[in-house]
C-alpha cells in the first residue's frame, strides 16, 4: 500500500553532473508522485563529518516518517554496509559510515537492516561506484511507498552501526570546552558546544589548542562586533559559533573539524 512520504537527499555530488538528477529518475521509475526535496548537495566531497552535523541539523524539520537518503561514500563498493535505519520521527538511508550518528545522538534507532536484497534495488547488478543511484535511491523510494523496513534486507543490531568519532562537550567549572564540528560555507566555525552551557551575557571563546591562545568576545549578533572583528555567537541551530563580521573565521583562523575551543563563563567562574 503506497504511503507516498517525503524523501530527502543530501549528497556531496554537487549540482555540475548529472549524478543528482539520475538519483532522482531512480526514485520517479518506483513512484513518480513521491515527492523528492533536497537539503544540500554541495557537502564538500568526501566529507563524512559535514554531511553528520547537516543531516543531524535539517532532520528535524521534516514531517514525521520522512526518509531521509544521504550519500557521502568514500567506501563506496567496498566491504561497508548499505543500511536503512527507523527511528521515532524518520528514515535514514544511505552508507553505514557515521553519516547517521549526529541524528542518531537526538533519536535511538528503533530498528535497522542491512540493504542487502536487491529485489529494492535498482537493478540486481549495481555500479561499485554509484550505490546512490542503484541502492539508496531505490531502497529509500520503496520504503517511502510503503514497504516495510524489515523488507528491505537483514535485519542487525542498530548497536553495531558506526559511530563517527567526535570529541565530547565537556561541561566545566568555569564554562565549557569542545571542539569544532562544522565550517559553513560563510566560514562561520560551529562548535559542538550547545548554548545552554551559557548562562549570561559575559562569557568569551578561547582557542585551546592554539600556541599563542587567542581569546574572542561574545555578542548576540554578527554586527556586535567591528567589521573584520572575530566574535562568538550563540547560533541558530543550537551551538555556539565563531564569527567575522562581514568576513571568514575559517580563514583568519584556519581551524578545521576536531580542532579544540573552551568557554569562560564569567557569570560561573
Amino acid at each position: 500500500m503506497s504511503k507516498n512520504r517525503i524523501i530527502t537527499l543530501l549528497t556531496d555530488f554537487g549540482l555540475s553532473d548529472v549524478y543528482v538528477g539520475v538519483m532522482k529518475g531512480a526514485i520517479a521509475q518506483i513512484n513518480p508522485q513521491l515527492k523528492v526535496i533536497d537539503i544540500t548537495h554541495q557537502i564538500p566531497s568526501q566529507n563524512i563529518a559535514a554531511a553528520r552535523f547537516c543531516l543531524m541539523t535539517a532532520f528535524a524539520y521534516f514531517p514525521p516518517e520522512t526518509v531521509h537518503i544521504a550519500v557521502v561514500d568514500p567506501g563506496v563498493g567496498s566491504k561497508r554496509r548499505g543500511v536503512a535505519i527507523k527511528c521515532a520521527s524518520c528514515f535514514l538511508v544511505g552508507p553505514d559510515n557515521g553519516l547517521f550518528s549526529g541524528v542518531l545522538s537526538r533519536e535511538s534507532a528503533i530498528a535497522s537492516v542491512e540493504l542487502t536484497n536487491p529485489k529494492y534495488w535498482r537493478t540486481p547488478q549495481p555500479s561499485s561506484t554509484f550505490h546512490g543511484r542503484d541502492i539508496f535511491a531505490a531502497a529509500g523510494a520503496y520504503l517511502a511507498n510503503g514497504v516495510a523496513l524489515e523488507e528491505l534486507g537483514e535485519t542487525i543490531d542498530p548497536a553495531s552501526l558506526l559511530q563517527l568519532e567526535i570529541p565530547n562537550c565537556a561541561v566545566t567549572a568555569t564554562g565549557a570546552a569542545g571542539c569544532i564540528q562544522y565550517v559553513d560555507r560563510f566560514g562561520n566555525l560551529i562548535t559542538n558546544i550547545p548554548n545552554n552551557c551559557i548562562t549570561g551575557n559575559n562569557w568569551s571563546l578561547t582557542i585551546s589548542n592554539s600556541s599563542d591562545a587567542i581569546r574572542i568576545p561574545s555578542g548576540k549578533t554578527y554586527s556586535d562586533s567591528e567589521p573584520g572583528d572575530l566574535i562568538a555567537i550563540t547560533g541558530s541551530d543550537g551551538w555556539v559559533e565563531i564569527a567575522v563580521n562581514g568576513g571568514s573565521a575559517q580563514s583568519v583562523l584556519q581551524l578545521e573539524f576536531g580542532d579544540k575551543v573552551q568557554i569562560i563563563d564569567r557569570d560561573r567562574a
